[in-house]
């Protein structure tokens, strides 16, 4: 499968024409890739990682940001059950991971250009949003490896916030991109003949796009939106 998404036309109704049984087991597969990258780190206690958004990243982008929400909030209740309850919370960052990945990857495409605005975009957002949940929720400290980091900040002057966040921007920076390349390496390797592209119908331009991932014919993209028009 080719690695490129197309910017669709703003408008018009988007298409998914997979069957909802295969929509909804690769979506449980990225609840299991979530639930066991981030146990593995939480287990290993591994700096600079996360790895617990790759299935949320990749749902996102196939299938758009509603589904991407759905992986992203029951990885976390799954986690709150096996890391330990700490991680419900933080389904909010999840959300918001869903959002801006589904958004950038239906507008502009998921390809080797947008992946690392994809990447930098969320290492930017989902620890500001990570570090409120923590301050606000757990004062800071969370049980993570992060701990540490954070409380040799607090002890050099930084305030409650500022200490939580930036330890958090810094993991983010590596686990964010990473995960953003990660998702394009998958999304490659996907036969074309396994997930179809997404498509709207009744756009502006009076014509279906797809934005979905895939090497898609224009006469094939005409064809499947004429039969579902």
């Amino acid at each position: 499968m080719s690695a490129t998404t197309t910017a669709v036309p703003s408008g018009g109704r988007l298409v998914n024409p997979n069957s909802v049984t295969l929509v909804l087991t690769i979506s449980a597969i990225a609840v299991v890739i979530n639930v066991v990258g981030g146990t593995l780190v939480s287990l290993l206690a591994l700096p600079f990682l996360f790895l617990d958004t790759i299935g949320t990243f990749l749902v996102s982008v196939l299938f758009g940001i509603r589904w991407g929400i759905l992986v992203g909030v029951v990885s976390n209740l799954v986690l709150g059950i096996t890391s330990g309850p700490s991680a419900i919370p933080f389904a909010i960052v999840q959300v918001v991971i869903a959002v801006i990945v589904g958004f950038i990857a239906n507008r502009w495409g998921y390809t080797i250009r947008t992946v690392p605005v994809a990447g930098a975009v969320v290492a930017v957002i989902a620890p500001l949003v990570g570090t409120a949940i923590a301050v606000g929720v757990f004062g800071g400290l969370t049980g993570g490896a992060l701990d540490v980091l954070v409380l040799w900040a607090e002890q050099a002057g930084q305030s409650v916030f500022g200490a939580a966040f930036w330890p958090r921007l810094g993991s983010n920076a590596v686990d964010k991109i990473l995960t953003a390349f990660i998702v394009l390496a998958i999304v490659q390797a996907i036969p074309a003949s396994l997930v179809k592209p997404r498509y709207r119908v009744g756009a502006e331009s009076g014509e279906a796009s797809t934005d979905a991932v895939g090497d898609v014919a224009e006469a094939s993209v005409a064809e499947t939106s004429s039969q579902n028009a």
